[in-house]
């Protein structure tokens, strides 16, 4: 078992039953990012702060600095001397995450003039392409707005990866892994979804950039 999976379980043993969904969204990520490809993320209260989180620790370091390549920062000196010596010592290589929680002008436009259930749906039609992934955080699995931006993805060919918690919902009936954490009140499923999702960030850092 991965490293980052077995201190999960010793610090929250009741996530156990997670682990097998947890190594399948990890080889969907890896699949994605290996090919270029985008890792969005969308969730409501809470979860919104979550889906900002997950893309906090992809776009930068996490444990790791993620320094750029030696020939990417000789071209920043050689272009902008001392700036560019300064910006490329800082600049830290990042996998490529959008939060769809983050874009409040296109939100409320779109929820006012169209349908307010469908802020992500239209972002993910606009955004989304065959071989990207979604990570949709509902904890009751059936939030409206995921659910529709999961319809939109398996249209569109992008992979749908569902964090909830009790019976997962009606989102779960749809995407294609679920990871179900053991817990029923909502402020519980949120509290089990951290430490699920910073171990499957720090699994892509150390897959991307860690020592081989």
């Amino acid at each position: 078992m991965n490293i980052f999976l077995e201190n999960m379980l010793l610090r929250y043993p009741s996530l156990k039953i997670c682990v097998g969904d947890i190594e399948k969204a990890f080889d969907l990520c890896c699949q994605a990012f290996t090919n270029n490809d985008v890792l969005f993320t969308c969730g409501n209260g809470g979860s919104a702060s979550d889906a900002d989180h997950i893309c906090g620790e992809l776009l930068k370091g996490f444990l790791l600095k993620r320094e750029i390549p030696e020939d990417v920062k000789e071209e920043f000196v050689e272009r902008f001397s001392e700036e560019g010596e300064f910006i490329s010592e800082r600049l830290q290589r990042g996998l490529k995450a959008v939060s769809l929680t983050g874009h409040p002008a296109l939100s409320t436009a779109f929820a006012n003039d169209v349908e307010a259930s469908l802020i992500f749906a239209q972002q993910m039609y606009a955004l989304g392409n065959k071989g990207d992934v979604v990570i949709g955080l509902s904890t009751s699995g059936n939030a409206d707005n995921i659910y529709k931006c999961f319809q939109v993805a398996a249209v569109k060919g992008v992979k749908t990866i569902l964090l909830t918690g009790r019976d997962g919902g009606k989102c779960g009936k749809i995407a294609d892994i679920s990871i179900i954490v053991p817990e029923e009140e909502t402020y519980k499923i949120q509290e089990l979804h951290l430490p699920i999702y910073h171990t499957l960030c720090l699994m892509l850092e150390d897959y991307f950039y860690g020592q081989k």
